[in-house]
């Protein structure tokens, strides 16, 4: 009786991991750079270049995410209008933005406090695949000088060329 309880419980085991490995998510790891040739970017973003560093485990996608702006030309103010008499140099030279977002890969949404120069805030984070693309929303809520604000933004990522 025994030896007919563990084989039972070692088969239905084993057709567990079978399933579990038949439902396997996509890897996302590795160094991505954005080709700016391929890319439309919208002129006043002032983006050179584009990184994400991204790590994947069994529990959790962490995305590391590093810009480099060009200078803004000379007397342009950070809005993209002119400053008046057109000689100051507002809004100082190049500059690289980073930023880290941690998902949970069991789809549950994550929260962080979160501090910028747009004020502080809390940054929530949720992922889910389907049909072996990735779906992320980031939610960003903040107090600012000008009151509340809330950026979401959606992105969908699908591995191509054989997972490159």
């Amino acid at each position: 009786m025994k030896k007919f309880i563990f084989l039972t419980t070692f088969v239905c085991l084993l057709s567990l991991s079978v399933f579990a490995q038949n439902k396997t998510v996509p890897d996302f790891s590795g160094n991505w750079t954005l080709d700016t040739a391929k890319s439309k970017l919208e002129e006043r973003m002032r983006i050179e270049s584009m990184t994400l560093d991204v790590s994947q485990t069994v529990a959790e996608l962490k995305v590391i995410t590093i810009i480099k702006r060009a200078a803004r030309p000379e007397g342009e103010m950070p809005n993209g209008g002119m400053g008046r008499g057109g000689g100051g140099r507002i809004g100082g030279g190049s500059r690289i933005d980073d930023g880290t977002v941690i998902y949970d890969l069991d789809g549950k949404e994550t929260t962080a406090p979160t501090v910028s120069g747009r004020g502080s805030g809390v940054v929530a984070s949720k992922i889910g695949f389907e049909d072996g693309k990735l779906k992320t929303t980031l939610t960003r809520n903040f107090s600012s000088p000008m009151g509340e604000v809330t950026i979401i933004t959606r992105e969908t990522w699908e591995l191509s060329d054989g997972g490159k």
